[in-house]
């Protein structure tokens, strides 16, 4: 495995962070219905991809030099 990539870009990432939410929530009484937690580490894995994008595309705006 050569190929890198960004800690908030990997779904094993945001999975094992879904699952120890959903355990520490429910260890204090909080129930997730209605959402697995597949659906949960999904969805924030497509939000954290949308926030990536959307600070690449501010940067390049701020950016002081062109592309080539």
């Amino acid at each position: 495995m050569n190929d890198t990539k960004d800690w908030w870009k990997s779904k094993t990432v945001w999975g094992a962070l879904v699952s120890m939410g959903a355990s520490l929530a429910a260890l204090r009484g909080f129930e997730l219905d209605g959402l697995s937690q597949d659906q949960l580490a999904g969805t924030l894995a497509a939000l954290a991809s949308a926030i990536g994008a959307a600070v690449a595309i501010l940067g390049r705006f701020q950016a002081r030099s062109e592309i080539r």
